[in-house]
């Protein structure tokens, strides 16, 4: 019944609308059932929800008008938070209130739609063998670190999609640093800490995202500690997300850094050229959208900072495509990157970018930069590549000391002090690092 229906209000739609705009914003959409005059219709995402509501809700107003579906009205879901049906003999099909043990994850995030790279390989595999054995291995916590944008989220509810798929018994808890903290508020405002606790202490897999916003909260932080304790000696399997890694985080309790680092802290980077070029060819594919390879390589050119960006540059073109009914062309790319990305021309800068350049500037070999030797200048050129790598790439410390011959991230700390301390002293230093960042085409 509710794909009948859908099916000739789609029919319609498409007497309104150009090809495209259908293909975009209404192939995606599952007809899920009819409750009473409701057709419950669902969607891949609140922005698919929000952007079909603002720009096409008259459009499907019109077509239920036409076909003369008297009292019929739309109703959206959004997959992360689909709901349960049941059969009721009276009814038919109606929605059920979802069981409070089933987490609200995102069905997209998944391993298979995990684009893998060099940049985030390991964080994949690891991510993997904890959701095939949560708990059962060293990887407890598991923390995934990285900048914004870069799959971090993505693997998190990867997890708990795979444990509900293979290990359904399993409790799951999912939530957001902010959410625990307004939980734990809300138990203190209604003397409800006790509900609270067991809200999070019942977990057999706690996954915890950006907890770098635990910052400052001491009650928080408290409470966090309690509860990681008791799930990690329990063998519960905790997994938490990070913009960077757990020893270069600020302002939370020291106890509480060194349990995240009893575990495995594993990070993602930024993508490079082919991985980009893979991120967008899926995302237009999962959109429909048939992209010449110039254009994807010209998008994935000049974006390169992270997957969100990415994906959003393709949100982007297919809604100005739909407003202007305008087919998906360079020009319009152009259009598209330059109000994301500003008029000055970007290329690709990788460490090895950097050390090149310390290199020409400093008449050191860029294998005695990245070696073992102790020679007062080759160190002061290591330790000025490695400055510049982490101010200007913003790469980690951890992926800084690999690309230098495996040091670990307290000897990159102690590179950047150094040259930060030269630089204040020494006028040639400061000079010196200004020119490699000009030419570097960063300013």
């Amino acid at each position: 019944m509710a794909k009948n229906t859908w099916k000739k209000i789609k029919e319609d739609l498409s007497s309104q609308l150009p090809g495209h705009t259908i293909s975009t914003w209404f192939d995606p959409v599952n007809p899920v059932a009819i409750d009473g005059d409701d057709l419950i219709l669902e969607v891949p995402s609140r922005f698919f929800y929000d952007w079909i509501e603002s720009h096409y809700r008259h459009h499907i107003n019109k077509a239920i008008e036409t076909l003369k579906l008297n009292g019929v009205s739309t109703k959206f879901i959004i997959s992360a938070e689909t709901k349960e049906i049941k059969t009721d003999e009276k009814q038919g099909l109606t929605p059920a209130k979802k069981s409070p043990h089933i987490p609200v994850l995102n069905k997209e995030h998944c391993f298979e739609s995990f684009i893998e790279g060099s940049n985030n390989q390991f964080a994949k595999t690891a991510a993997e063998a904890v959701a095939e054995n949560p708990g059962k291995q060293s990887f407890n916590p598991l923390i995934v670190y990285g900048g914004t944008g870069l799959g971090k989220t993505h693997l998190l509810h990867a997890i708990g999609n795979r444990v509900l798929e293979t290990q359904p018994d399993r409790r799951i808890v999912i939530a957001t640093s902010e959410k625990f903290t307004l939980d734990f508020v809300n138990g203190l405002r209604k003397n409800r800490t006790i509900e609270f606790a067991q809200q999070y202490r019942k977990a057999d897999i706690l996954l915890i995202d950006d907890i770098q916003f635990f910052r400052g909260k001491e009650q928080t932080q408290e409470q966090f500690f309690h509860t990681f304790n008791e799930l990690h000696q329990a063998g519960k399997q905790i997994v938490l997300t990070a913009d960077r890694y757990p020893g270069e985080m600020q302002g939370l309790q020291d106890r509480l850094l060194s349990r995240f680092q009893s575990g495995l802290s594993v990070d993602i980077q930024p993508p490079d050229f082919e991985v980009r070029v893979a991120i967008l060819m899926d995302k237009a594919e999962r959109n429909g959208v048939d992209l010449p390879y110039d254009i994807i390589e010209f998008i994935a050119t000049h974006m390169r900072s992270n997957i969100r960006d990415l994906e959003g540059t393709i949100i982007r073109l297919l809604a100005r495509s739909s407003l202007m009914n305008q087919e998906i062309d360079r020009a319009l790319v152009q259009d598209v990157v330059k109000e994301r990305v500003g008029s000055r021309p970007t290329r690709d800068l990788s460490m090895e970018d950097v050390v090149r350049k310390v290199s020409e500037l400093s008449g050191i070999p860029e294998d005695g930069i990245v070696g073992k030797s102790r020679r007062k200048e080759i160190v002061e050129a290591r330790q000025t590549a490695m400055f510049l790598c982490r101010n200007i790439l913003d790469s980690s410390l951890s992926s800084v000391g690999m690309h230098f011959g495996g040091r670990d991230h307290t000897t990159v700390m102690h590179a950047i002090k150094t040259i930060e301390e030269k630089k204040s002293k020494k006028k040639n230093i400061g000079e010196h690092i200004a020119q490699i960042t000009q030419e570097l085409s960063f300013f």
